[in-house]
């Protein structure tokens, strides 16, 4: 492991002679400066890990030095040397911007541990800050994959409510639509990315518990409130709350969010005193709110509330010209997740692909390649790895046909010795395996299973079939 590089600074010999054998005795590599101007250079030249700064040096103030230092490389940790009762020196220091101060004559032991911990605590903010990156990347406006037409306009309807000052946003789709990806990206390129982004499934909790989660409870406030514990407002103020499937709210609970909502400020159960909160309130719904509003089943004033800037996210089958770009972006990312190498769809399971109408939309296309990635070892995809739905979408008019056709001979051909003896070798080359051979013909199994008691192959077992009458 590399040595950690320290720059010493001081216009003392000695000082900077016994800093050094006691650095390099704990494993850290020295660069020395004896003034200002020499300590800048070698800071730039050098990028250092750490610094340790005399605050009084020839040529320029230690403070001086400090703040070209951080303009340069803000994430340093400069721990600044101070003469004995400079006090004033140090609080400016650290409002400057230093990790830490010591002062002369220097205890050793304290100014390792200074060091080792201001070492520590840079790693972990660059983790946090590489985290922050990957979340920010992740979960981009441009991770939602499409360039038909309505989609680049959804995309860039995201972008533009992003860094707006909107407070509540509507996201409009059906299931499987991608509408969670548009909250994150609500969220996480927004400037509350710093703050938390908090997830609420509202019809998978029942009103009470959510009322709790939401608002938080004081002590005594029920029976089991053993303690005040703070709700996901509170929580998450700064940040953003995701409510998805809104439409699952309960009345009651919808008019405590239209409070939050306009008056940004909310009690916890049992409580007294008004908390204020500012979060972006994301919401998301699979069903028509404004016919719900119509007929009651939903606060017409949160609709009109909540609408102020409605996103609505297309379903598959109206931006088909998207699913080979879906179709190459989900291949490369169960590859890199199966540690396969997979080369694709071939254009005839492609041309599948994009005729059916996916009413599970880009959810339900993700899960039928990940099976594809699972069942198939290499090379490109094979169609029949697909769920039957998907292959005999439209019914038999659309279903595989071989690339060379069945020819007519001259003296006629019997049609059902034909479709018995196509059965009898499908069930052969899957081994006996009746859902494997309806797949390689293309018909359900309950139809194989029909047209195998009608040819008299019923009593079959996996690898011994009875033979074909006569």
């Amino acid at each position: 492991m590399k040595s950690k590089v320290i720059l010493v600074v001081d216009d003392e010999n000695l000082v900077r002679w016994s800093i050094k054998q006691k650095l390099e005795g704990a494993g850290y590599q020295v660069l020395e400066a004896s003034d200002g101007t020499s300590a800048i250079t070698l800071f730039k030249e050098n990028m250092p890990d750490m610094v340790t700064l005399d605050v009084r040096l020839p040529d320029m103030s230690g403070l001086k030095v400090l703040l070209e230092m951080k303009r340069v490389a803000p994430a340093t940790p400069i721990i600044m040397i101070t003469a004995y009762g400079a006090v004033d020196d140090a609080v400016k220091a650290l409002q400057i911007g230093a990790y830490d101060y010591l002062e002369k004559p220097i205890n050793f032991e304290r100014l390792i541990h200074s060091l080792s911990n201001a070492l520590e605590t840079t790693k972990l903010r660059t983790e946090v800050e590489r985290t922050k990156q990957e979340q920010e990347e992740t979960h981009s406006v441009e991770r939602i994959v499409g360039e038909s037409k309505i989609i680049r306009e959804v995309k860039a309807l995201v972008r533009k409510v992003t860094d707006s000052q909107a407070s509540t946003i509507l996201i409009e789709g059906e299931s499987g639509t991608g509408k969670d990806l548009v909250a994150k990206a609500l969220h996480y390129q927004s400037r509350r990315r710093n703050h938390p982004f908090v997830v609420l499934n509202c019809a998978a909790i029942p009103e009470h518990l959510l009322e709790n989660e939401l608002f938080g409870h004081e002590r005594g406030a029920f029976t089991d409130a053993k303690t005040m514990k703070k709700g996901l407002f509170e929580l998450a103020d700064g940040g953003s709350v995701f409510f998805d499937e809104i439409s699952g709210m309960h009345l009651n609970l919808q008019s405590k969010l239209l409070r939050v909502l306009e008056d940004q400020t909310f009690r916890r159960i049992g409580g007294l005193k008004d908390i204020t909160t500012s979060v972006r309130v994301i919401c998301a719904s699979n069903k028509d709110l404004e016919q719900m509003a119509s007929k009651g089943e939903f606060r017409e004033d949160l609709f009109y509330r909540l609408s102020i800037i409605p996103i609505l996210m297309p379903p598959l089958r109206v931006r088909k010209g998207d699913i080979r770009l879906l179709v190459e972006h989900f291949v490369q990312e169960y590859n890199v997740r199966f540690s396969k190498s997979i080369k694709g769809v071939p254009e005839k399971a492609m041309k599948i692909l994009e005729e059916y109408d996916w009413p599970g939309n880009v959810r339900e296309l993700r899960n039928a390649i990940e099976r594809a990635m699972i069942l198939q070892d290499e090379g490109y995809i094979d169609e029949h790895v697909f769920p039957l739905r998907i292959l005999e979408f439209g019914g038999e008019s659309k279903s595989l046909l071989p690339d060379e056709r069945l020819s007519i001979p001259s003296q006629g051909i019997d049609l059902y010795e034909v479709e018995a003896d196509l059965i009898r070798q499908a069930l052969v080359k899957a081994g006996g395996n009746q859902t494997q051979a309806s797949r390689f013909l293309s018909i359900t199994r309950d139809t194989l299973r029909y047209k195998m008691k009608k040819y008299g192959l019923e009593k079959h077992r996996r690898g011994a079939l009875q033979p074909m009458p006569q």
